[in-house]
Formats: structure tokens, C-alpha cells, sequence
């Protein structure tokens, strides 16, 4: 899998949206082992992409990512020191089910590790559950899917507080940044700030 970091966010991206970062592009080797992990149960692969989105993470820190997108912009990039809640977006209950795992948030718990192993402070905080079901997303347009997925999260009732103030979004691809976006809206909503989203490859769609 051939990583180089870089700011790979959907262009246009969704009102939102944080900085989003990934390490490669979605083809070849890096959706080969993306669709092994996530649906053929190959979770040995868990270290691999940990490792790929932590040095991700890192790369961006020390490129000293921007400003928070949206209205809950932070003060420059003062963030970029954390300490962060790693938080990982999460799959829907049933994919759970039939994939027997939870592909993001093993990883999470990985990546956490990684980076207070560089000197970032940061814990997994695996908080975001589904608030309702939606629909299958392939096939759906970027509006489609950002109508299908509004208001599809919140923070779980039982979690505890935040580790941090500030909250780094993890997920494997980011297509048209809905994900992330309604990701990121529900931590907001929680009180957090979030600065930056991580993910391991990127699907470019422009309009």
C-alpha cells in the first residue's frame, strides 16, 4: 500500500465537514485490504491500518492542520497538540452483525496507542451510536446521502465524559465527507470541538 498524507477531503465538501486527511487513495492494495478487513474478517490487518492512520494523523499535526470547518471553528491550530478523543465512526448495528467485528473501533483503540507512543496525548472514546437506521448508502448521491444520514448519530446516553475537549474522527474512506460531516455534527452537539478527520483512503468525487 503505497501512503502519502495529504488533505483529501471531498471537493466540494458538505457544510461541516472537518479537515479531513487520508493516507492514500481508495484502489489497489489499500481497498484490497480495507474490503479484507471490514467484510472478510482478515482482522489481523487491524495493526496495518492503525499504523497507516496514526502516521496519517501525525503527518498532519506536524503540518499545522487548519482552523475546525463550520460555524464551531477552534482559534487557529492550537489544537494540533491535543490531548484528543479518538473517536471512530461507527457502523451501522446490523453490518456489526454480520461482519462478526467492529472494523473502526479496534482500530481506534490502535491508533490511540500510536499516537501517545509519538507524544500526542489521546484515548479512545468510542461514544457515537446509531440514533435511527438508514438506508443502504451505495448508489446514493452526495445530497442523497447527506439527507439519508442527517441526524443518523448521537453520543451514547451511557458514555462517559470526553477524555479531551477536542475529538479526532477516525473512518476507513471518506466518499462524499456525509459520514464525517454527521459524525462530527453529534459531537458538536456533545460540547466537543473537531478540528480533524482521519481516514485511510479517499474516494476524489468533484462537481
Amino acid at each position: 500500500m503505497a501512503v502519502a498524507p495529504a488533505r483529501r477531503g471531498p471537493e466540494p465538501g458538505p457544510p461541516g465537514l472537518p479537515e479531513c486527511w487520508s493516507a492514500t487513495s481508495y484502489e489497489g492494495a489499500a481497498r484490497a485490504a480495507i474490503l479484507a478487513y471490514k467484510e472478510r474478517g482478515a482482522v489481523g490487518l487491524a495493526g496495518v491500518l492503525a499504523q497507516v492512520l496514526a502516521f496519517t494523523v501525525l503527518t498532519a499535526l506536524g503540518a499545522g492542520a487548519g482552523a475546525e470547518a463550520g460555524p464551531a471553528a477552534g482559534s487557529g491550530a492550537g489544537w494540533a497538540r491535543g490531548p484528543f478523543a479518538v473517536v471512530p465512526v461507527p457502523s451501522a448495528r446490523r453490518a456489526l452483525r454480520v461482519r462478526g467485528h467492529d472494523p473502526m473501533g479496534r482500530v481506534a483503540v490502535l491508533v490511540a496507542r500510536h499516537l501517545v507512543a509519538s507524544g500526542v496525548p489521546a484515548e479512545p472514546w468510542p461514544a457515537l451510536r446509531q440514533a435511527r437506521r438508514v438506508a443502504d448508502q451505495a448508489g446514493l448521491s452526495s445530497t442523497q446521502r447527506a439527507a439519508n444520514l442527517a441526524g443518523s448519530l448521537c453520543v451514547a446516553r451511557r458514555a462517559k465524559g470526553p477524555p479531551a475537549p477536542s475529538a479526532l474522527l477516525l473512518d476507513d474512506v471518506v466518499t462524499t465527507g456525509a459520514s464525517l460531516t454527521e459524525a462530527a455534527r453529534a459531537l458538536r452537539a456533545a460540547g466537543l470541538r473537531v478540528p480533524m478527520a482521519a481516514t485511510v483512503a479517499a474516494t476524489r468525487r468533484r462537481s
